[in-house]
């Protein structure tokens, strides 16, 4: 039989994705279970978005330009704008959701066993990317004692090597929901002009800061333009994650360029799911400050009664809509497998993510969950008042 190849073997399944098999058993076993565990969020998608593709007028379905529409980028740019982060069109490729930008960014600035430091825990499929890529992740841990902030730079100058091409941020953080502070991302920005690295921020949920703090992008930062590339996505700020569309954004032209070819090998991003991202540029900011204040009541409440139940420990999220729980047990995966085979309160139970796969350093974080509160406070209820009695009755 033909062998598969050694990238194949070594890309890392998804903790967000893997339980799904035990979920589909415990629907066919007529239970209700409460998804804590993927970052699809329940709001409504813009309205002008929806009908934007409703009410199209193409004839033919064709081909867009490798690096996307050109007025869907000026728009892009215009919207950038207005968040202080000044960039013209010619400075955006439109990706197939924010992992293709993310794909184009490591494919344009790393070379086969190159290096890049990310803090950890960090967004799963940074894993996959690297994988795919050839690209060696270089892990500097955060921690739940100080609610994931930005570790001491010199633990990040300790890793640096003559392999290191970048720093990788996610800024409001998945899975914790950290936000970096201006403090925090202008040392960051000191060390990549210091040692000549790239800093490459994934600031898809930039919409949701919350407490009154705002976030700072990288490139809002003096004298970054030649170190920065942002992605970015529609799929969390609009409620839109199956339209797959986001953006590789930077000043350098070297990485535009570079990145356009990666863009040209695919041909173009989707054309229906630019015309609905366009028109959801469109979307008012009451759209977002209905959101924001939804997610906060959704965040103070599950906080809350994570925090009552003994031996819990919760990092309180600043912006996006995850947290990462500290469970009073020795394997979380062996849990969230548990609770969907054999574990239901009249016949609810709830699925959630195992953190281990959001680290890459090994055996870190078998003790913790990510939750992403994109349920309803009442659901929210119920699948928290589920967690304690499963964490009453499991025998691991």
């Amino acid at each position: 039989m033909p062998s598969i190849s050694q990238k194949g073997l070594s890309m890392p399944e998804s903790p967000i994705r893997k339980l799904v098999p035990y979920a589909e058993k415990a629907y066919k076993a007529n239970k209700t279970v409460y998804h804590l565990n993927i970052g699809q969020p329940d709001i409504k998608s813009p309205i002008g978005a929806m009908d934007a593709v409703a009410q199209h007028s193409l004839e033919i379905l064709a081909y867009t330009r490798s690096e996307g529409s050109e007025p869907y980028r000026q728009k892009i740019a215009r919207y950038y704008h207005r968040n202080n982060i000044k960039v013209e069109a010619d400075d955006i490729i439109v990706t197939t959701g924010g992992s293709e930008a993310l794909l184009f960014a490591m494919g344009s600035i790393a070379d086969i066993g190159d290096e890049i430091i990310i803090p950890e825990p960090f967004y799963a499929n940074y894993n996959g990317f690297a994988t795919a890529s050839g690209v060696k992740i270089v892990p500097v841990i955060s921690k739940i004692e100080n609610n994931f902030a930005l570790p001491p730079i010199e633990e990040f100058e300790k890793l640096i090597s003559p392999r290191t091409k970048a720093i990788l941020i996610c800024n409001p953080g998945n899975p914790t929901g950290y936000l970096y502070s201006k403090e925090e991302i202008q040392k960051l920005a000191a060390i990549v002009k210091k040692h000549d690295l790239f800093l490459v921020a994934d600031e898809v949920y930039r919409e949701f800061a919350y407490d009154g703090l705002t976030h700072y992008s990288i490139l809002e930062e003096e004298g970054i333009n030649d170190y920065g590339i942002i992605i970015d996505s529609v799929s969390k700020r609009y409620s839109m994650c199956g339209a797959r569309i986001g953006c590789l954004v930077s000043k350098n032209p070297n990485v535009i360029r570079t990145a356009l070819k990666f863009a040209q090998a695919r041909l173009s991003p989707p054309t229906f799911a630019q015309i609905a991202s366009e028109a959801a540029l469109e979307t008012p900011q009451s759209y977002f400050d209905d959101v924001i204040e939804e997610y906060v009541e959704r965040r103070d409440t599950l906080v809350s009664l994570l925090e009552a139940i003994p031996g819990v420990k919760v990092g309180k999220p600043k912006g996006a809509f995850y947290c990462i729980v500290e469970l009073p047990v020795e394997n979380s995966d062996d849990f969230a497998q548990w609770l969907l085979e054999s574990f239901d309160v009249n016949g609810e139970t709830v699925m959630v993510a195992p953190a281990a796969g959001f680290y890459s350093t090994p055996g870190v974080g078998k003790n913790q969950i990510r939750i992403a509160y994109v349920l309803k406070k009442e659901s929210l209820v119920k699948a928290v008042a589920i967690l304690k009695a499963a964490l009453a009755q499991y025998p691991g």
